[in-house]
């Protein structure tokens, strides 16, 4: 009995020790398994540099140590900047190398080719080191912008020259007739060419006014539906009196009835230029139509005349600004070189557009393309159409230039 009773604490104390034990064993196991662990990996781009990327305009790209692409924003690609996981430019690899080597943020304005076609575009690019492993490539897309500066530059230019011509004109004109004062024939005659000179500068600096008007956002104005046979009548009764001049039959047919969404005053500007080009190109008592014809969700508004012909090589180029095809005769019509650019503008600012055919000692037509305004009392197919309505609008028609509206408007 004495022997039972004194075994107890002895098996009791070698529990203990044996818990105790385990318990040391386990916490060391425990904390040699935090220490052997693997460390979450930190993010490779910080969260506020990625932030602060997302919200500019310039395309953006994170390169690591390596010069690998992290991360690259849309406009990158876009731009060309980044292909196969590296940066493309070999100028830009060689801004990042200087950047690399002394750290000093690097700018500098740069071409780039294009990523699909040939061309090269002009970027502002901005290289700078961010941390230890990572660089950021900025850049921004200055094309367009060179591009339009190039374009008002080369307005001014030719504005200059342009004004230039008439008021070298008039004053030398105006010094002839101070010395021809006893000679009231010379008078006569020469103060003529100087009222021709005078119109010619006033016809230059409205549609130089004109023009810089429609390039200015919001030219259209308020907007409203505009009566189409409201808007040929008008341009046709403007341009009356120098066709009566030459004997120039106008005509004008097709659909009526059409309405477009837009600003009348502009559309009548657009028509009027394309016939008044049309009437001083035509020869003496030839004639040019006017045609009007609905296309689906698209009118069209053709001018045709036979005058001389518009060569080939320059029918790509007569919307441009001062642009003459024959500057000797655009001289003796008083053209400026601006209205069919005007008239670009306009069909542009009515979502349309204009195009020309044409053959040398044929005539042209002019044809503008507009959205109307859907009406389904209006509605025409164009096999409904009068056939010598057809011939006005077919584009590819040997016979362009021969066939006019069938309604006289003289």
């Amino acid at each position: 009995m004495n022997d039972g009773t004194g075994l107890t604490p002895l098996v009791i104390g070698l529990l203990g020790v044996l818990v105790g034990l385990g318990s040391v064993l386990a916490f060391r196991w425990s904390e040699r398994a935090q220490r052997t662990a693997p460390a979450q990996p930190e993010p490779e781009v910080d969260d506020g540099l990625v932030r602060t990327l997302a919200v500019l305009r310039s395309a953006a790209v994170v390169l690591d140590a390596s010069d690998e692409v992290v991360r690259a924003s849309a406009p990158a690609y876009a731009l060309g900047l980044v292909r196969n996981g590296r940066i493309a430019p070999p100028a830009i690899r060689d801004l990042v190398a200087q950047v690399r080597r002394d750290g000093v943020i690097r700018d500098e304005e740069l071409e780039v080719d294009r990523p699909v076609g040939r061309g090269t575009s002009l970027v502002q690019v901005r290289v700078a080191q961010v941390s230890d492993r990572h660089l950021v490539v900025l850049a921004e897309d200055l094309t367009q912008a060179r591009r339009l500066e190039a374009v008002r530059r080369d307005f001014v230019v030719n504005v200059s020259h342009e004004l230039k011509t008439p008021v070298g004109a008039l004053s030398l004109l105006a010094e002839t007739v101070q010395d021809a004062a006893d000679d009231p024939e010379a008078v006569r005659r020469f103060a003529g060419r100087m009222q021709s000179e005078a119109q010619r500068l006033s016809s230059l600096v409205h549609e130089i006014i004109e023009l810089s008007r429609l390039q200015v956002a919001g030219a259209l104005g308020p907007l409203s539906t505009v009566d189409l046979d409201a808007v040929v009548a008008e341009a046709v009764d403007r341009a009356r009196t120098a066709a009566t001049a030459k004997s120039v039959r106008l005509e004008v047919g097709g659909d009526t009835g059409v309405h477009l969404f837009g600003n009348h005053d502009l559309l009548v500007t657009a028509v009027r230029n394309l016939v008044d080009n049309a009437v001083a190109y035509s020869g003496e008592a030839s004639h040019v139509g006017i045609g009007v014809r609905e296309v689906g969700d698209l009118v069209e508004i053709a001018v045709v005349d036979q005058g001389i012909g518009i060569p080939a090589a320059d029918q790509e180029r007569v919307f441009e600004r001062f642009y003459r095809v024959d500057a000797a005769r655009s001289r003796e019509t008083g053209g400026t070189g601006l209205g069919l650019s005007i008239v670009k503008h306009v069909a542009a600012d009515h979502g349309g557009d204009v195009t020309v055919w044409s053959q040398p000692g044929r005539g042209s037509t002019f044809t503008i393309r507009l959205p109307r305004v859907p009406d389904e009392q209006h509605d025409q197919h164009p096999q409904d159409q009068h056939p010598q309505d057809q011939h006005l609008h077919d584009q590819t028609s040997p016979d362009e230039g021969e066939h006019v509206p069938h309604r006289s408007a003289s």
